[in-house]
């Protein structure tokens, strides 16, 4: 079963029986391997206020736990939060909190966001480095969504290498184990249909608006292939050559650009990525990253449990075992029973752990709920 016809089969209508099948053949397919090699991570937003006693206290809680790695947001597409010649940088928080999560034995790797850039002077001095849409609406000007939007295109090189001076920058941190990329898509075309109602919109299209990249030299490029204009399309969403362009933008920034600059310094890359990648023309199973994170964020779907699972088998299966898969779980969204299930669900279904987001989201109750279910699966390896 190859990854299109595994999608198609989690999107039928009568896809129970498949989905069941498709977990099985990821059993099959994996068993013994993610159960000796599980690691469990969290993403942890920003804190510049919390003392290095406060520090000591949560990661010792985190590696009670059972997590294997922090994942500590370092830059946010308005600052960085560690000493920067590159961006504007708030603090050393990164510097201050690594040496800590180090000495209790965490695994650190900066979490960065990577196509959205919300720096005033870069906005202002190099609005051509932004993505515009089909209406010919640059993301500067009108975001899509939210104010901060602003996303770089993968098409224009000095944007490109804007992003690859901060993961240079990160890989000459010797104590850091890994950069791990966020963001690292366009737009979303298609929000999740949970999202949906929070912004006014039914999203049953893809609507022009919201269709990037068509700036000047998105469209340059493609008549070059294939000598056609991608604004003279008249279905854009159903051109097969125009979707892989994009997706190869993307593909080629990652694989050629941003993990040849981290593993000059050893460093591990690892990704935030959608199960839903065409929407955001993100063809993550073709990247050549240590670990990739899918945010299976079921109410943002409006779905429960049972779809995390299946959409970690959807994710192994489409990766055929070329890098391992560790589910996105969205704690505040989880109750204790969701948490235990969504946990034991994915690693079922082939992944090699789970990622929380985030260390905000979880109580004292969960943090229980998580280590008495890490415990049970470290019983079964």
């Amino acid at each position: 079963m190859n990854r299109r016809q595994f999608t198609g089969l989690i999107a039928s209508a009568g896809a129970g029986l498949a989905i069941r099948r498709a977990i099985e053949r990821t059993r099959l397919l994996f068993n013994g391997d993610s159960r000796t090699n599980l690691k469990f991570w969290i993403w942890i937003g920003n804190d510049v206020n919390s003392s290095v006693d406060d520090w000591k206290k949560r990661f010792a809680v985190m590696k009670d736990s059972g997590i294997d790695a922090i994942l500590p947001e370092i830059y946010n597409s308005h600052q960085a939060f560690y000493e920067s010649k590159h961006l504007p940088y708030s603090n050393k928080w990164l510097e201050t909190i690594m040496p800590i999560a180090k000495a209790e034995g965490l695994e650190v790797h900066a979490w960065m966001w990577s196509m959205p850039c919300n720096i005033d002077d870069v906005v202002t001095k190099h609005p051509d480095w932004y993505v515009v849409n089909r209406l010919g609406e640059s993301s500067t000007v009108k975001p899509a969504y939210v104010p901060f939007y602003k996303f770089l295109c993968a098409s224009h090189p000095d944007a490109c290498e804007f992003v690859r001076e901060t993961v240079e920058e990160l890989s000459q941190f010797d104590r850091l184990d890994g950069i791990h990329f966020d963001y690292i898509r366009y737009p979303d075309v298609i929000l999740p249909k949970g999202l949906q109602p929070k912004y006014h919109l039914i999203q049953d299209r893809e609507l022009p608006q919201f269709d990037y990249c068509y700036c000047d030299l998105c469209r340059s490029d493609f008549r070059k292939q294939t000598g056609a204009d991608p604004k003279e399309i008249p279905d854009p969403s159903s051109d097969t050559s125009w979707l892989q362009f994009r997706y190869d933008r993307i593909t080629h920034l990652v694989n050629d650009i941003l993990i040849p600059t981290a593993k000059k310094r050893g460093k591990s890359v690892s990704a935030a990525v959608f199960p839903n990648w065409k929407n955001v023309r993100q063809e993550w199973p073709k990247w050549n990253l240590n670990g990739v994170l899918p945010m299976l964020y079921a109410g943002f779907y409006d779905e429960g449990v049972d779809w995390i699972e299946s959409q970690t088998a959807a994710g192994v299966i489409s990766l055929d075992g070329k890098l391992p898969l560790y589910s996105g779980l969205f704690a505040p969204q989880l109750s204790l029973d969701d948490l235990r299930n969504a946990i034991r669900g994915s690693i079922r279904s082939g992944a090699h752990g789970v990622s929380l987001f985030s260390s905000q989201g979880m109580t004292d109750d969960k943090w229980s709920a998580f280590k008495s279910e890490v415990a049970l699966e470290d019983d079964s390896r």
